[in-house]
């Protein structure tokens, strides 16, 4: 049976408390601690002196809070973020970030202190210490914070495929500007990194994919024109149109990746092709290609691309724009991580980075 003290203190965190608040605060004695989280009693040990008052699994958001309850100051409140918080891939798990394994959890917390790590928790100790938010009940860092543990991260993590994947999802669904990403990866001086250099430049270039990176790496190479990455595009009434991943301006050429992870159902297949038709019905010329088309036949996808780009020397061109406004000749283009819009849409919908 939990006492009432013990059960307000797990209510506020996800069922888990540690031993000194078990004790000190909701007044249980030590050796009870003991013998309740003993095999087969009704709490259960996570990490050392943290504990689950329940008899079930952990879920991943008790996993990652315990993690922060492990790291936090004894005498502080765990919830406050003010000692411990919750950072890289852990924390870019629980916003939905795919190829974050949350464990170990990275853990920040106040320099000078110092903490030993464990098989599932890995103590950062930082002399920057970052704002923090609550993501589903655990206190942690802001997602360009996160990013940027995750991209400091050793190991396999570092593959520059996996960053240029986890950067650029966090840029993609919102949660940061590139810009404040690419400062945020200067102030902790990673750009020295290749593979975070590279990641970065792609992201302040509209870059917003892995496959979308190769693309560009095909293109770097050739004597084709530089295309606009991820620009919005405006039909003349100011109605928006789509936003290709690489167009062609001067040329009314774009080209779209179309991964199979994103057309799984009808309807989103469905959605793909209505969209290739609002492009071609506005005489943009469409090249479709998917990530591993990208990968593994590059010179395919040029070759393509570089055909429909010579085409248009005899049709009409349609004239570069700077935004939605006033009707004009020929199509509206607008980069989207340049776009005000786009960034007062971002800030309004999701937390400060």
């Amino acid at each position: 049976m939990i006492t009432p003290g013990a059960a307000k203190v797990a209510r506020r965190q996800l069922g888990l408390a540690t031993r000194h608040q078990l004790t000190t605060t909701a007044g249980i004695p030590d050796g009870t601690v003991t013998s309740r989280t003993r095999p087969g009693g009704p709490w259960q040990r996570l990490l050392p002196r943290v504990y689950l008052l329940q008899t079930g699994p952990p879920d991943h958001r008790q996993r990652a809070l315990a993690a922060v309850l492990y790291a936090a100051e004894p005498d502080a409140d765990p919830l406050s973020g003010a000692t411990a918080a919750l950072t890289g891939a852990a924390a870019l798990a629980l916003l939905g970030i795919r190829d974050t394994p949350p464990a170990p959890a990275d853990v920040l917390i106040r320099a000078p202190r110092r903490l030993t790590g464990t098989p599932e928790v890995r103590p950062l100790t930082t002399s920057r210490w970052p704002p923090t938010m609550t993501v589903a009940g655990v206190p942690s860092a802001r997602p360009v914070r996160a990013a940027a543990d995750f991209a400091a991260r050793p190991g396999p993590d570092a593959h520059p495929d996996r960053v240029r994947s986890v950067l650029a999802q966090v840029v993609q669904a919102g949660w940061c500007h590139p810009h404040d990403l690419h400062a945020e990866l200067r102030a902790s001086r990673l750009l020295a990194r290749p593979a975070v250099r590279a990641a970065a430049a792609e992201l302040l270039a509209g870059v917003r994919s892995v496959a979308e990176a190769r693309a560009r790496d095909a293109l770097t190479g050739t004597d084709l024109p530089t295309p606009l990455w991820n620009a919005r595009l405006y039909t003349p009434d100011g109605t928006f149109l789509a936003t290709p991943d690489a167009y062609w301006p001067d040329e009314g050429v774009a080209l779209e990746v179309d991964s199979a992870e994103y057309h799984y159902t009808r309807d989103a297949w469905h959605a793909t092709l209505r969209r290739r038709l609002r492009l071609e019905s506005h005489g943009i010329l469409v090249v479709s290609a998917t990530p591993s088309m990208i990968r593994d036949t590059p010179d395919q996808v040029l070759a393509a691309l570089r055909t429909l780009l010579t085409l248009t020397a005899t049709r009409p061109t349609p004239p570069n724009g700077q935004g939605p406004g006033p009707p004009t000749a020929g199509f509206a283009v607008q980069l989207a991580d340049r776009a005000a819009a786009s960034r007062n849409a971002t800030s309004s919908a999701r937390p400060a980075c």
